[in-house]
């Protein structure tokens, strides 16, 4: 379900391996959002307490607070805690700037998901390919 979102209703995903860092490349995401929109949605999942927990749009959430927007185009996905922790993770381990603590801490998180859901094996496929 697409809705436009408050963007002080959204949280970040907790324990989110990733740092959102205010650098040029965020700036030129902020610029690029101010001069044509937000092309792509976040993608978040509703809390218990009327908030939304991020899923994935964390920079694009920050540059669009950079430049005074207010909310925001959101994808709402229904996910489970480990749905969720999962999408999370792919939807931010091919960034080009990573740091190999954020992608340690990412597996990790993702593995823990996966357990949970008592699938194992596709986690071992996905980092062979990696």
């Amino acid at each position: 379900m697409i809705e436009k979102i408050s963007l002080k209703l959204i949280d970040d995903f907790n324990n989110h391996p990733f740092k959102v860092i205010e650098d040029e490349s965020l700036k030129e995401l902020a610029d690029s959002i101010n001069e044509n929109g937000l092309l792509e949605p976040l993608v978040v999942r509703r809390k218990e307490n009327r908030r939304y927990e991020m899923l994935s749009g964390h920079r694009r959430k920050k540059a669009l607070e950079l430049i005074g927007a207010t909310e925001a185009i959101c994808n709402i996905e229904d996910l489970l805690d480990e749905e969720a922790t999962i999408l999370m993770v792919d939807s931010n381990i091919y960034r080009e700037k990573i740091f190999p603590s954020e992608k340690a801490f990412a597996y990790k998180m993702k593995l823990e998901a996966i357990k949970h859901q008592g699938k194992k094996k596709p986690l071992l496929h996905n980092l062979c390919r990696s």
